[in-house]
């Protein structure tokens, strides 16, 4: 018996590439600075999220900008560029469209989870309210994914068995892998049709939120 459906957040609810977009867009137009470019300031994120992953989400935006700006002897102005960062980073942070139709649908018979290795706060993000609890790692102890420290936080909030609670995340290592290892239920959510990056096989695939009340009930029955 299914009884919870809980979900990672980043480009699985939300869309965080065009939130981030535009925060750093903003950041970038404010700087001014044809030395630090918008794609400058995304490339070397991407290298610090990749090589400071075991760090807190705010922490790895903090170096990568200081990085760029350090580019230009202009990293004394860290703290004036994250706050704009952030400032229009949430501003822009919703959910894909028909996400909240998808949940309300799934809330008439599951409880729903939010569970996130980064800081896309719910409320933050146009989903303040839909959910029975939330977890962020790296907050009160909760290891950051693919952990099965993680994925036994979930299970505790949620009051639930593994086979009771369904994980759904577009990450085939952190979502699949690590959802499957602590014994969950999982969905992938693959829009881009990739490739599976290993041997684990989540319990169903999906290329659309569109499919989910469909694909947990086929796991219920």
């Amino acid at each position: 018996m299914i009884t919870t459906v809980a979900f990672d957040a980043d480009d699985t609810l939300v869309d965080i590439h065009t939130a981030v977009t535009a925060g750093l867009s903003a950041v970038t137009a404010a700087v001014a600075d044809p030395a630090l470019t918008l794609e400058l300031f995304a490339a070397d994120a991407t290298d610090h999220w990749i090589s400071l992953a075991d760090r807190d989400a705010r922490e790895i935006r903090a170096a990568a900008m200081r990085y760029t700006l350090a580019r230009a002897g202009r990293e004394h102005e860290l703290d004036r560029w994250l706050e704009l960062f952030f400032e229009v980073r949430f501003a822009h942070s919703r959910p894909f469209p028909g996400t909240t139709a998808v949940l309300d649908k799934l809330s008439r018979d599951y409880r729903l989870g939010y569970a996130t290795n980064a800081n896309s706060e719910a409320h933050r993000c146009g989903l303040g309210g839909r959910f029975a609890f939330e977890i962020y790692a790296l907050h009160g102890g909760v290891p950051k994914k693919p952990a099965r420290g993680f994925f036994e936080a979930v299970l505790a909030a949620a009051g639930a068995q593994p086979h009771e609670v369904v994980y759904v995340g577009d990450n085939y290592e952190h979502d699949v892998a690590g959802a499957a290892g602590a014994g969950l239920r999982t969905v992938w959510l693959n829009r881009a049709g990739a490739p599976a990056a290993g041997t684990v096989h989540p319990d169903v695939v999906i290329g659309s939120l569109d499919e989910l009340p469909d694909a947990v009930a086929s796991l219920a029955a």
